[in-house]
């Protein structure tokens, strides 16, 4: 009995341990869920809602709070909603393991080496595009600090928003390789890290650097064809100009008839072979596209009538007339490259002359189709061209007679020259020709109007002709269209008559006649009795002889042809001047071409640098002619000894005449000397000009900081020398 008591002692003693037990474990639980859910209350929904599940799972663990959770209606809500953020959790970082899979996928398949690098240099990530690039794998890279061997480092550039830019030659177990690199930082953890993408460019910076090659090959060769150029113009041209010199000076002594034939003939050839010359070394210069154009403002009548008048002498020797007119409603100063028009010209008008036996040329100038430009026609009374021939004779070596019998001569360089030039402007060129019917070509070129508040010099007064009346004799249709459309513009009515109708000599009602001497000296002779108070002759260059018979006659001026119209302008009236009461201009005084001065006032010592003795001779022989003093050097250092000596006996030199090509001492570097000893010793200057057979002389400011004042090109011409000397009035005054 006793040992039962003690058994069931025993019992209750276990059971209140196991109750008590069970009863702080309930309020400990309780005692946590409340703490619990009010801090999560505090912490926000979502981390209420974990605390509530942990607290509610820790209860139902000790199978004390199931009966709490199946009575509390916030507990089943929130546990709900808690499973399908579960849920939602799952899905999203499902998504999230897919894209980054995606991502390192397309990382991987890149064709773009990307590498990233902490800042110890360690790499953290290379995709497999740099993995092959150093052949190596991706755990040898990762963890390691690797760097390829740079062979060649371009400049870094940094961008705006802090990204680096650079080009480097990298060595790789497939041989050098060029990577463009983009460098950026970015976050990793406290730290930054450096992703670096990068381009293979090897076949870019191969291509570029052989095209940079390539070039510099080509303008070594433009420069290796520019010195050939070069000598080859001087080496020819230094002889020819002894040929034509020497020529000249022999027609001016006394000579049989047949001697000067032969004279004569000689100097033609030159010529010719300065012509063709001249067309080779401009298509090389072309070709190697060394052809500069140089807009500037400049007179546009002046440079077309100029150049007409250059070719007059060759288009009067074939018994042909050659007209030109400028539209007065162009400006009369336009922008562009004078020298490269009057090319034009020479080419198109040269070769009109050239393919005209019979009628003439005509020179026009008017607006173009678009403002600022310029329409010239060159239109010829020739042997037409072919329909099959239009485009080929812009070939090069072409004419429209291709065959061996050519009838003409030449090295078909002269259109292919133009094409060139004119597209080297801008400009267009075409033609419009048929077999027998003549050729006309019009080329079109921007050549805007210049400043009017530049002007060099003020415009000449624009005659004002309205309600005069012109007639005009003359049996030349381009003359009488050109002169018909110039005087129209100014106002005039014109009158056209024949040589033999009787209106010509009754000249009803005309305030001028102009009277052409081509329809013959006694025709010519016969009107000039007309009762008009301007009775005008038109002459041919070669004509002038006739002048004294033509003043006797009754004629009151003259004109030469091709007529400029200042000219014809000075000769019918200014602007606002009755035209019928001027008087007559006299026949000594022409306006139509300025005649070169054939004579010198004074003396002058002239002191010439030329290496070749034929060349030396001629200079010498034609400034003796002019009665200048002459002393002769072969070199540059010889001709600065010889202006010191000079100075020091008190003689100076007024002229100085100086081969750039010279053994030793060259031409410029001789007058730098020269321009030197004068500032220093505070002498007048002299005159310097160059002597150059240079196919290309250098620019003007070589020249003028050279010291130069002038150049003369061989072959030398007598004219032009002599109208240099006589423009220098004396020591230190270069006329303009």
């Amino acid at each position: 009995m006793a040992r039962m008591r003690s058994k069931i002692d025993r019992l209750v003693r276990n059971a209140a341990v196991v109750v008590g037990g069970s009863v702080l474990i309930l309020l400990g639980t309780l005692v946590y869920l409340i703490l619990a859910l009010r801090a999560a209350q505090a912490a926000g929904p979502d981390v209420m809602l974990f605390a509530t599940l942990a607290a509610a799972l820790t209860a139902a663990s000790c199978g004390a709070l199931a009966p709490l959770v199946r009575s509390n209606r916030l507990l089943r809500q929130e546990i709900a909603r808690l499973e399908q953020r579960v849920e939602e959790l799952a899905d999203a970082q499902w998504e999230l393991r897919e894209q980054e899979e995606r991502a390192r996928g397309f990382v991987e398949l890149m064709s773009d080496v990307i590498v990233r690098r902490d800042a110890a240099g360690r790499i953290g990530f290379a995709n497999d595009a740099y993995c092959r690039l150093v052949r190596l794998s991706s755990a040898e890279l990762v963890g390691h600090a690797f760097t390829p061997l740079v062979l060649e480092q371009g400049p870094v550039a940094v961008l705006d928003e802090g990204t680096r830019t650079h080009d480097q030659k990298i060595a790789s177990p497939d041989g050098p390789r060029w990577i463009a690199w983009r460098e950026v930082a970015v976050r990793a953890g406290a730290g930054t890290e450096t992703l670096s993408v990068g381009r293979d460019v090897t076949d870019r910076v191969t291509a570029e650097r052989a095209l940079a090659e390539a070039r510099d090959q080509a303008e070594a060769a433009n420069r290796a064809k520019s010195r050939f150029l070069a000598t080859v113009s001087h080496e020819i041209r230094t002889p020819l100009n002894g040929i034509l010199g020497m020529t000249d000076l022999l027609l001016d002594t006394p000579l049989t008839p047949a001697q000067t034939t032969y004279a004569e003939a000689v100097q033609a050839s030159g010529r010719a072979l300065l012509v063709l010359i001249e067309d080779i070394l401009d298509f090389a210069k072309i070709e190697s596209g060394r052809v500069e154009v140089a807009a500037k403002p400049f007179d546009l009548a002046a440079v077309i009538e100029e150049t007409v008048e250059l070719l007059a002498p060759r288009a009067h020797g074939k018994a042909i007339e050659i007209a030109a007119f400028v539209d007065p409603g162009l400006p009369a100063r336009v922008i562009g490259d004078a020298a490269r028009l009057r090319q034009i010209l020479l080419n198109l008008a040269g070769n009109a002359v050239k393919f005209t036996e019979a009628g003439g040329i005509t020179v026009t100038a008017e607006p173009g189709p678009r403002d600022g430009t310029v329409a010239l026609t060159v239109q010829d009374t020739g042997i037409g061209i072919a329909a099959d021939a239009m485009e080929r004779i812009f070939g090069e070596f072409e004419q429209a007679d291709a065959g061996t019998d050519r009838r003409f001569g030449g090295t078909g360089l002269g259109l292919a020259i133009t094409r060139r030039i004119v597209a080297r402007l801008d400009g267009s060129i075409a033609v419009d020709s048929a077999p027998g019917a003549g050729a006309s070509f019009r080329v079109e070129l921007p050549l805007p109007a210049a400043d009017p508040a530049v002007q060099p010099t003020a415009p000449a007064a624009r005659p004002d002709l309205a309600g005069r009346s012109v007639l005009v004799v003359t049996a030349d249709p381009r003359t009488v269209e050109a002169l018909r459309r110039q005087l129209a513009a100014w106002g005039a009515r014109t009158l056209l008559a024949g040589p033999d109708d009787p209106a010509a000599t009754a000249a009803p009602d005309c305030d001028a006649v102009l009277v052409d001497h081509a329809i013959g000296p006694a025709a010519a002779a016969r009107l000039a009795g007309c009762p008009v108070a301007r009775r005008i002759v038109m002459l041919r260059p070669g004509e002038r002889g006739a002048l004294a018979g033509l003043e006797a006659a009754g004629f009151t001026g003259y004109l030469i042809k091709p007529v400029r119209a200042a000219s014809l302008a000075e000769r019918l009236g200014v602007a606002g001047a009755p035209a019928a009461a001027l008087p007559g201009t006299p026949l000594a005084a022409p306006v139509s071409r300025p005649q070169a001065p054939r004579a010198v006032p004074y003396t002058r010592a002239v002191l010439v640098a030329e290496d070749n003795e034929i060349n030396a001779l001629l200079v010498r022989v034609l400034l003796e002619r002019l009665g200048h003093r002459v002393t002769v050097t072969s070199d540059g250092t010889a001709a600065v000894t010889a202006w010191q000596r000079a100075l020091a006996d008190r003689r100076p030199f007024d002229v100085v005449l100086m081969d750039l090509h010279m053994p030793g001492l060259d031409g410029l570097a001789a007058t730098r000397c020269l321009r030197f000893l004068e500032a220093e010793l505070g002498v007048p200057p002299a005159l310097i000009a160059a002597l150059t057979a240079d196919a290309s002389p250098a620019d003007p400011e070589t020249y003028a900081g050279a010291g130069l004042d002038a150049v003369l090109t061989k072959p030398l011409d007598r004219d032009r020398l002599e109208a240099l000397l006589a423009s220098h009035s004396g020591r230190g005054a270069l006329a303009a």
